[in-house]
């Protein structure tokens, strides 16, 4: 127990070898990332700012940089990457489980992966190049081709004298796949299962042959949702003819688990979800520069609108005070159902099938939230403004861009899928766009028509 208290955290961790770093003591720092588990390097690589990256990599084992690789985020690895030769490369990748080193290959530029592919052995090539077959961000892509398949007519003795023929199983395994003489699943035998049994049983009455399989180009996530719906450790990935060609385990679906979590959350700040905390200035500078070009143009689109309204607003500077109150409540009601119907379709819940549903759901659901509070503005600002004509301006308008922003948030993300277009990317700028053009239109429209005509 005092070993685990003793245990210093990784922020702790962190400043300590920054501090060692600084003060020059190499040799003491190249020995803590020795002792270090590749896990724990890698979050430290991420924590670090740049010119401290390349320092750390120089005094890591390079027989840790493969599994310092795996577990390193995007963008953090391609400029770890960066500060290696093609034959140091492709010696880290040697070691490789197949879906991480699809997952290294296939963001290295061509020519340097054609270096590396070069530098490897005919196995480890073929292999990459079996990886890279398979289509990004699906089953295919995460899978794991090192697996245990076994014959069906085979004792559980035969089995048990198999597997102790290894020096190791392959990591992560659980489950062993029984296929037939052409490869195609049969069933599978949880190894807690294989050791339970009379060693004279057969596979074929041992085994499970309720198992179901992850299609070879099933998407990523939908993979994953299946995971957590049904607490799988591992699951096997077949082809069209139910081939086994390999299998998925645990821990690459938390990977996708999370990458997804992070691709929303940033996807709301219109920025990339694999964007490095510690990237360079011009770096991120340029990147968050697109998107910022991307909604001054929404802006001036809305400010826009305003200026039709010139006049309105000369007459009447209460106006002026009240109109930012519209478009905030739409951009909040219409972000609670994007964010919704986001979520839904990330875990599939949402599909043809129940998307109108959906829609009209979410209509009724504004239509209710913007009669609510329109009434309660309108006696707010009535007694507030001593105007019940204000009041009915801004309850109107108030009504109209709610019910607005509820159908917008349901039906934004659904069309934005149809159109090949991440909705966790650009929704919210498209419903804030709606919401704020909608809501000052409504509003200093009936101003003008009911307190200047």
């Amino acid at each position: 127990m005092s070993e685990l208290s003793d245990k210093p955290s990784p922020s702790e961790q962190l400043e300590s070898i920054n501090q060692a770093l600084n003060s020059g003591m190499f040799v003491h720092v190249r020995r803590q990332l020795q002792q270090m588990r590749p896990g724990d390097v890698a979050w430290l690589l991420e924590a670090s700012p740049t010119p401290s990256r390349k320092v750390f990599w120089q005094l890591i084992d390079p027989d840790e940089y493969g599994a310092i690789l795996e577990e390193l985020s995007e963008e953090v690895r391609d400029g770890i990457i960066r500060l290696m030769d093609a034959d140091k490369l492709a010696s880290a990748l040697e070691d490789m489980e197949s879906d991480d080193l699809a997952d290294v290959l296939r963001d290295l530029p061509e020519q340097l992966l054609n270096q590396v592919l070069t530098q490897m052995d005919e196995q480890d090539r073929l292999r990459a190049k079996q990886a890279l077959s398979y289509p990004e961000n699906t089953a295919g892509s995460m899978m794991n081709t090192e697996f245990i398949s076994l014959r069906a007519d085979i004792s559980i003795e035969v089995v048990l004298r198999y597997l102790r023929l290894h020096h190791e199983l392959p990591e992560g395994t659980d489950t062993l796949y029984v296929v037939d003489k052409n490869n195609r699943l049969l069933g599978d035998i949880s190894l807690a299962r294989l050791l339970v049994q009379d060693p004279n049983t057969l596979v074929a009455d041992a085994m499970d042959t309720q198992v179901e399989a992850i299609p070879l180009l099933m998407t990523d996530t939908e993979a994953a949702n299946l995971f957590e719906r049904h607490d799988w450790l591992s699951a096997p990935v077949v082809d069209q003819n139910y081939q086994l060609l390999g299998r998925i385990t645990i821990d690459d679906v938390v990977d996708i688990i999370r990458e997804d979590g992070e691709h929303t959350m940033m996807g709301m700040a219109n920025m990339d979800d694999d964007e490095d905390t510690f990237a360079p200035v011009t770096t991120s500078a340029k990147r968050r520069s697109i998107w910022l070009t991307v909604n001054l143009g929404t802006a001036l689109l809305a400010a826009s609108v305003s200026n039709m309204f010139e006049d309105t607003l000369s007459q009447l500077a209460t106006l002026a005070v009240l109109m930012t109150i519209v478009p905030s409540m739409g951009g909040i009601a219409g972000n609670q159902t994007l964010a919704l119907v986001i979520r839904g379709m990330a875990v599939g819940h949402i599909g043809d099938s129940n998307a109108r549903w959906l829609l009209t759901k979410e209509a009724l659901v504004g239509l209710i939230n913007g009669l609510l509070w329109a009434l309660m503005v309108a006696v707010v600002v009535a007694f507030w403004k001593g105007s019940w004509q204000i009041g009915i301006v801004l309850g109107l308008a108030m009504f109209i861009n709610l019910s607005v922003a509820g159908i917008a948030g349901a039906a934004i993300p659904m069309i934005m899928r149809k159109l090949n277009i991440d909705p966790a990317l650009a929704g919210s700028m498209a419903l804030n766009t709606i919401t704020d053009i909608i809501g000052l239109l409504s509003f200093l429209g009936l101003a003008t028509l009911i307190l200047i005509n």
